[in-house]
């Protein structure tokens, strides 16, 4: 009996055309993860896009939101919608006017929100009900 008869054959699969892993820099990652935070729904397109599996993508969002990218959370933006104006709203009677120290803000339903310039972000951001970039 032959002895190579009851052998298998084997074929190897290259990961990458180089055979070696590719290096990104801060730079590349950072433009990257903002491109994929720019839609919703962009985490996989932008994967595809540039050759890299989602969970590698995913990891590098998470690190962006820690700040371990060199960048994060603090230089996120919300965006900005400039309304017509609104109709006049008669004032309640218990409304105060604003004074000198608080901020007055008319939403695009013409309802008016007065808050100290000290509040909370985050407080302001749950009165307005700020979606998460995320």
């Amino acid at each position: 009996m032959d002895d190579h008869s009851f052998m298998t054959q084997v074929e190897v699969l290259s990961v990458t055309d180089s055979g070696r892993r590719r290096r990104w820099s801060m730079a590349e990652k950072i433009r990257i993860v903002e491109e994929s935070l720019s839609l919703p729904r962009m985490a996989a397109a932008t994967a595809r896009r540039y050759d890299i599996s989602r969970t590698l993508l995913t990891r590098w969002r998470k690190e962006f939101r820690d700040g371990l990218l060199g960048c994060g959370p603090s230089t996120r933006f919300t965006p900005v919608m400039i309304a017509p104006e609104p109709t006049p709203v008669q004032p309640e009677v218990s409304m105060a006017p604003p004074s000198a120290d608080t901020i007055g803000i008319v939403l695009v339903n013409g309802r008016r929100l007065t808050v100290s310039p000290t509040i909370d972000p985050g407080l302001l951001a749950r009165l307005l009900a700020v979606p998460d970039p995320r």
